[in-house]
This record gives C-alpha cells, sequence and structure tokens, in this order.
C-alpha cells in the first residue's frame, strides 16, 4: 500500500511538472486598428504605439496577416473556432448552439490550461456564457472594469495570471482591448490617453477624401490608437511584474480595420489585414518579420501545437508554428475573406481571395438597388462624404460605391492598397482575375460555402435574386424563432419556482463539499439545465462551475472542490435554471458559508 502511495505521489509530481513546462498564452487584441495606425507597421503617424512597438521589436512581425471577417462577433469566432463563418454558424452578431464540436476554450482546458477573458466575452465564443474559468472584467472586488481605462487592464491581467498559479497551471489569457472602437476619446474624458493627435497632423488614408471633418474624426481615432497602445502597456507591465514573463508567448493583433468608411464592416485590404505579432522567448528571433499570407482561420490550430494538444476533427485552418519558429512553409500564398452580415442582421455576403499582390471580391448582393448598412455610417466621416457627394464629384462615386458595390472586384494590392481602381474588366489583367476567380471557387468547393451557387451562377441574375431572397428569408426565419424563444423563456419566468438549496453550514478549505438541490419541473419544461457556480476568494469570484441535466422532482447533489486558499474566509454558491443565464428560467444565489 505504502509502494502504491508512492508511486501516486511520484505520478502527481510528473503531471505538475508536465503542466508547468508548458508555456502560457497570452492572446491579446485591439479592436478596431488598422494595421497601418501601428507604428511598427508603418504608421504615417510618429508615436502612435510605443508599448506594441516594443513588441515587434522583440518578437517576430507578420507582414501578410489578414482577419477573415471586417466585423467583430464573426471574427473574433473564426479566431477561436478554427472554422469559417459559414461552417461553425457564426455569421453575424447571434449566438449558436448547441454546438457539435468543441472551441478553443474547451481544447485548451483539455490541455490543462486554465482559461480566463477579459473584455468581448459574448463575441469571443458561439453562445454565452461559455466555461471559461474566468471573466476577468469583473475585478477580484466584485467592480466591474471600464472598457476604456488604461489601468484596468493591468488589474485584469495580474488577475488571470495569479489565478493560474494558484491553480497550478500554465494559462491561456485573452484580453481585449475596446479601443480605438467607438466611442473615441474626447476632450473631457476621464479616461486619459497619454497622446492627443491635433487634426492638422494626422495621416489620411486614401480611401478617404481629405477634408476637415475627417481629418477632426481621424484625430480622435489616432488618440484613441494611443489609448489603445497604453492598455497594451499596462498588460504587458502585469506580465513583466509576474515571474511568467520567459514562459509567456504573447499574440497581438486587431481584430479589423478602423470603424471607417470602406474599412471597417467590409472585406478591403485595409479592412483585414491586421498588426500580427508573436513574441515566444527562446523561440522567435527579436525584430524578424515573415511576409507569408497567414490567415485568422490558422490561429486555433496554430495554438494547439504550441500547446501540444491534439487537434479537433473539422477545422478549416492549419498551423503557422513553422513560420513563428523563423521556418519555411509551403502553401502560404492566398487568403480568404468571407461577411454575411451585419449587426442588425443586414445581409450582405461577399466573399474574398487575396495573394501577395491582388485582391478579387465577389459581391453576389449587390444588384444597384440594395443599400449596404455598415457600421460606419453612423460617423462623422461618412456624413461628411455624403455632404460632399451633393457636388456630383469624385466623392459620390465613392459614396455611390459603399452603398451599392458592384457584383466584382479587382484591385492590384500592390500598387492600390487603398482598393481605389478596379481592374476587373481590365484585358491587361484577364488572366490574374480568372485565376483568383478558381482560387475562390475551389475554397468555395473544398469547404461547403453556401455562396458556391451564386458564384456559379454569377452571370444569371435570376440566379443570384434567388441566393439573395434565401438568405434573407433564412436571416428571418432565424430572428422569428429567437424572438419567439425570448417570449416564451419571459412567460417561464413569472411561476419559475425549479430549484433551491440545501447548503452545508460550513465547509473545510481543501476539502470536498457537497451542494443539494431539490428540483421541481412540471412536465412541459421536460429535461432542464442547471448551472452550478462555486465563488470564492476576495469578492467571492467564480472558482468553478458544473452543469447538470434534471427533469420531473428530485434532488441533484454536485460536488466542488474548496480552494485551499480559502481558508479562513468564505464560499457562496449560485444556481440558474435554462440554457443561458439572459434567458434562464430562475437564478438564486446563496448567503455567504464560512470556510474553516
Amino acid at each position: 500500500m505504502k509502494r502504491f502511495s508512492t508511486l501516486l505521489s511520484l505520478a502527481g509530481l510528473l503531471l505538475v511538472a508536465n503542466a508547468s513546462a508548458k508555456p502560457n498564452i497570452l492572446f491579446v487584441t485591439v479592436d478596431d486598428m488598422s494595421c497601418d495606425s501601428v507604428g511598427a507597421f508603418g504608421c504615417k503617424l510618429e508615436g502612435t504605439t510605443p508599448n506594441i512597438d516594443k513588441l515587434a521589436a522583440e518578437g517576430r512581425k507578420f507582414l501578410r496577416a489578414h482577419v477573415v471577417v471586417g466585423n467583430c462577433y464573426p471574427s473574433r469566432n473564426v479566431m477561436f473556432s478554427g472554422r469559417y463563418p459559414h461552417n461553425s454558424g457564426v455569421e453575424g452578431f447571434y449566438q449558436v448552439k448547441p454546438l457539435s464540436f468543441p472551441v478553443l476554450c474547451d481544447l485548451m482546458k483539455g490541455a490543462g490550461y486554465y482559461t480566463a477573458i477579459r473584455g468581448k466575452v459574448s463575441h469571443s465564443t458561439p453562445y454565452q456564457p461559455y466555461a471559461w474559468d474566468a471573466d476577468h472584467t469583473t475585478f477580484p472586488n466584485g467592480k466591474k472594469a471600464h472598457i476604456k481605462d488604461a489601468e484596468s487592464y493591468y488589474t485584469s491581467t495580474k488577475a488571470g495570471i495569479d489565478a493560474a498559479k494558484e491553480a497550478g497551471k500554465p494559462f491561456w489569457l485573452n484580453i481585449n482591448i475596446s479601443d480605438p472602437h467607438k466611442p473615441f476619446w474626447f476632450s473631457k474624458d476621464p479616461h486619459a490617453t497619454s497622446r492627443v493627435y491635433k487634426a492638422g497632423e494626422v495621416p489620411v488614408p486614401g480611401f478617404l477624401p481629405d477634408d476637415p471633418a475627417i481629418r477632426a474624426e481621424l484625430a480622435l481615432y489616432y488618440s484613441s490608437v494611443r489609448r489603445a497602445d497604453d492598455c497594451f502597456g499596462e498588460i504587458m507591465r502585469a506580465l513583466e511584474e509576474s515571474d511568467q514573463k520567459e514562459k509567456t508567448v504573447v499574440i497581438f493583433l486587431s481584430d479589423h480595420g478602423m470603424p471607417l468608411p470602406f474599412a471597417k464592416t467590409q472585406l478591403y485590404h485595409h479592412s483585414t489585414r491586421t498588426p500580427l505579432i508573436v513574441k515566444w522567448p527562446e523561440v522567435t528571433k527579436a525584430g524578424s518579420t515573415d511576409d507569408a499570407l497567414v490567415s485568422a482561420i490558422d490561429f486555433l490550430p496554430t495554438m494547439l501545437d504550441i500547446v501540444e494538444a491534439e487537434h479537433p476533427e473539422g477545422l478549416d485552418g492549419r498551423s503557422f508554428l513553422p513560420l513563428i519558429r523563423g521556418e519555411a512553409q509551403d502553401g502560404r500564398d492566398v487568403v480568404f475573406k468571407e461577411y454575411n452580415e451585419n449587426a442588425g442582421g443586414g445581409r450582405n455576403p461577399m466573399r474574398g481571395a487575396q495573394t501577395a499582390k491582388f485582391l478579387y471580391l465577389f459581391n453576389p448582393w449587390s444588384d444597384g438597388k440594395r443599400i449596404m448598412g455598415t457600421a460606419t455610417k453612423g460617423t462623422a466621416t461618412w456624413r461628411t462624404m455624403k455632404k460632399l457627394a451633393a457636388g456630383g464629384s469624385a466623392i459620390a462615386e465613392r459614396v455611390d460605391l459603399l452603398d451599392h458595390r458592384v457584383l466584382e472586384e479587382f484591385y492590384d494590392i500592390e500598387n492600390d492598397p487603398d482598393c481605389r481602381i478596379n481592374l476587373v474588366a481590365d484585358p491587361e489583367h484577364a488572366k490574374e482575375v480568372e485565376r483568383h476567380r478558381q482560387l475562390l471557387l475551389a475554397w468555395m468547393k473544398r469547404t461547403g460555402d453556401h455562396t458556391l451557387a451564386a458564384f456559379e451562377g454569377r452571370k444569371d441574375v435570376a440566379a443570384l435574386a434567388a441566393y439573395m431572397k434565401k438568405n434573407e428569408e433564412d436571416t428571418a426565419a432565424r430572428k422569428k424563432v429567437r424572438k419567439s424563444k425570448k417570449g416564451k423563456a419571459g412567460s417561464k419566468k413569472k411561476r419559475a419556482k425549479l430549484i433551491k438549496f440545501n447548503l452545508p453550514d460550513a465547509v473545510v478549505a481543501g476539502q470536498k463539499v457537497t451542494v443539494k438541490i431539490p428540483h421541481h419541473f412540471p412536465k412541459e419544461l421536460g429535461e432542464q439545465l442547471i448551472h452550478v457556480t462555486l465563488k470564492a476568494g476576495p469578492g467571492l469570484k467564480q472558482v468553478d462551475r458544473k452543469v447538470v441535466k434534471a427533469s420531473g422532482d428530485g434532488v441533484m447533489e454536485i460536488t466542488f472542490e474548496v480552494p485551499a486558499s480559502a481558508s479562513g474566509g468564505a464560499v457562496a454558491f449560485a444556481a440558474f435554471v435554462g440554457e443561458e443565464y439572459s434567458e434562464n428560467l430562475q437564478h438564486i444565489g446563496s448567503q455567504k458559508i464560512s470556510v474553516k
């Protein structure tokens, strides 16, 4: 018996040693920041991103990295599912469940990682709440972080690093910086930026007209870029003050381009090009660069390779770990891009194939009548463009293009990165146009894209109309079902007395505690999910969460491990009934229970 106990102890030590040998991953995003707004990626304005530039000098820059989607929710889901939107089902700003495949949070947990997030929580998984170990948007003291406050990013990052250490696990932390997403910094903003730019000094992107009103909005944007960099500096300060800096892979990027016309909510070059930087101590060479075409679809398999975890079936991307190591990798000559709908549910499906020199876009919704709804049409820049367009100038053509687009677009990215000259009908580029069409066609077939029929029938007006009609009908049906579910959930809540707690008077630190939940579910409710959470530590933050199924009458028993660190403090429990908290049938919480 003694020998068996010794073997168990040795096995435990080996598990701990193996976990500590795995690198941490700190995955940092900024919101709505164009790649060329970063100093290290050629920003024409001095001093926008000193902290991000420092990371680039210490790590590896990917000069031709692209996200898949030009808007936030679906873009982030691509990163963490490893699937294109038409395969994950997350084509817009809505939840998708139940899932038939694991996402990053599940896979990293399975690999022994502490997984946590700060910001963009509902955008980062197909539905919410999801099984993160913690949401560090809320501080240990229970106070919620302000998305524009730089110092709060230090607090959130430190909380994640400390919690992982307490759990005895390596961490996978996703820290999402809100800036430079609107609202931009403003003159009396209580959340400071370390540098304020003036309208006269900012560069105007080539895809926008140069006008005083547009410059004024760009000045606010660049001041917000600097505040995003301030936030990143605080994140890195937390890492540097810990003992984990040399054990941590830092990955930095933006979810898509600036929140102004012809960038955000589009698939142009500046819509999807992202300032991807990877720093891995003793692996990446300081100040190195890579010019292979890398896509956000490749992030999940790459991170799984970094932590030496198995890949699930069905991933659309592939690992670019060899590139991170400074090695060559074949098949990095094209990236594919996809857009389906905006935050309001407006459908404007678009597809793109981009190589090192050219970009081909297909817009099946464009019929000269439909008007595209985008997040950028509420900006001062768009209002100014509309006003200037009244004179019938070249700006009027730009306004019309953003409103109506054309069926096909083709740009020489090398010489026209701002995508101003559509070469799709240029005889000199006919071969390249056709080559890119064939690249896109092969991708659509390979990935099962629902736009394939429209692409193959792109010369048939009726076929395109039929495709769009089905798109719009499917969207309307989804909204109707969602509205119906909300209505039913609301009616159920009025009579919900479904569960209660039977709890011990005291618990012991480092030992197990069993929670009893008597339940009564009327027959018409069928089987339901009960989500039970254990909270402990300062501010009673979540330390564990379990989900069980129940029906009819009975008593569920759920057992938790009380953290040893909770000694002398208190724990509490919470539970809700339903698939997700926002539509729960009942939510209950307990009083504090002393911990011995």
